[in-house]
């Protein structure tokens, strides 16, 4: 007998796991550059294993979810998320936290081959994409709340360890959740077969959407993972920025439903990125309570990004099955690990150029900082015209699609 609520809560917390890795992690990273004497190069890097061990777990996740099933998989991300925890704790210094973070990425890896697909699985229709928004809901919702205490724990000048130690308890509760459980078959006939999976992902559409993925993963992340360095300057608090931005994804994520029910995949995800360039705009060039503005347009843009990225490919390419999903997740996250030391490097050489130019202190990190910024709004404006071609393209492939899938 499967128990889909307790699935689908224990999924929720698993996804809570990598938020708090997400957003505590941001919250202390000016701390780890202090304690370890790291540039924002190497805090790059060390941001990077966390995107580099995300993709890979997804993408061998999605290759053996129908070998080895949903379950052990998710016993592999319990394992990592505790080691990781534990190592980041006692890691020492630069090469201790790679290795830490790289194993926190393979369980958040883990958690997505298992759990998109195992959704996708268990619900059907309307009730699959209303499903996958509100999992994906608790991504930015658990952000909320590790943003949160972690600030409040950084102005009671509490040790960054103690931040890190917070990350076990979602680690606990989703391992508890999942024990003993029993998970849905695949629904889809042929889904399970990798040569079928791999005819579907070599259709045009599904090699379009592999291209999206890789900008909507990096405009999502690449802001909100700097938020601490680069909007510490800017006369409004960083990790409440990220407390608003998450907050108003979660909520956003859990109305999904009637939104793409009105606007199709596609409406919403090409008004997604017009408001997601609006906001990475608007970051680059406003101070003090504009910057909230900013954020609020932001996470207008990036709210539904993930989920119905995912969400298409399911109902619009289904054969590609978990292999496809993993793909698809698995390569925007390792686009936002091979950007992260890039933007690192940006703000070095911004910095660099702003204190030639004579300015020194605040003034000269809010200028580097917005410099960063403005170069990043490249990523979402390319997707209004890459969602735009989509929108046409696939007006009629809902049924096209049906009948292909009926035929295998």
């Amino acid at each position: 007998m499967i128990n889909k609520a307790r699935l689908f809560n224990g999924s929720c917390f698993a996804l809570i796991t990598t938020a708090f890795s997400f957003s505590i992690r941001a919250g202390i990273l000016a701390q780890l550059g202090t304690e370890f004497n790291l540039t924002a190069e190497q805090l790059g890097f060390i941001n990077s294993m966390w995107f580099l061990g995300f993709p890979l777990a997804m993408i061998i996740g999605g290759l053996v979810y129908h070998t080895v099933g949903p379950k052990k998989i998710m016993m592999i991300a319990f394992v990592s998320h505790a080691l990781g925890i534990i190592l980041t704790i006692y890691s020492g210094g630069y090469t201790g936290l790679l290795i830490s973070t790289f194993l926190i990425g393979l369980g958040n890896g883990c958690t997505e081959a298992a759990c998109n697909p195992m959704i996708a699985d268990t619900y059907s229709g309307a009730e699959m994409s209303k499903m996958l928004n509100r999992f994906h809901m608790w991504f930015p919702g658990g952000i909320v709340v590790g943003s949160l205490i972690s600030k409040f724990m950084t102005d009671a000048n509490t040790g960054w360890q103690a931040q890190i130690w917070l990350i076990m308890v979602p680690t606990l509760i989703y391992a508890y959740l999942f024990w003993g459980q029993a998970f849905p078959k695949p629904k889809t006939e042929g889904v399970t077969s990798l040569g079928e999976n791999l005819k579907a992902m070599a259709t045009p559409l599904y090699i379009f959407m592999f291209c999206c993925m890789a900008l909507t993963a990096i405009s999502e992340f690449g802001p909100q993972q700097w938020t601490g360095l680069i909007m510490s300057k800017s006369g409004a608090s960083p990790m409440l920025i990220l407390a608003l931005v998450t907050g108003l994804m979660a909520v956003i994520r859990y109305f999904a439903g009637p939104i793409v029910a009105k606007f199709g995949q596609q409406g919403v995800l090409l008004g997604s990125a017009v408001l997601a360039t609006i906001g990475v705009y608007l970051f680059s060039t406003q101070t003090g309570t504009m910057a909230y503005v900013s954020a609020v347009f932001f996470a207008m843009g990036v709210a539904l990004f993930w989920p119905n990225m995912i969400g298409f490919i399911a109902e619009k390419v289904p054969l590609s099955g978990a292999l496809g999903m993993s793909i698809l997740g698995g390569v925007g996250m390792f686009s936002t690990s091979i950007f992260q030391p890039i933007i690192g490097q940006w703000i070095d050489d911004a910095r660099a150029e702003k204190t030639a130019l004579g300015l020194t202190g605040d003034e000269m990190e809010l200028a580097a900082g917005q410099a960063t910024l403005s170069t990043m709004a490249i990523f979402p404006a390319v997707l209004i015209v890459a969602f735009a071609i989509l929108y046409f393209w696939t007006r009629n492939y809902k049924a096209e699609t049906s009948a292909t899938a009926a035929a295998h």
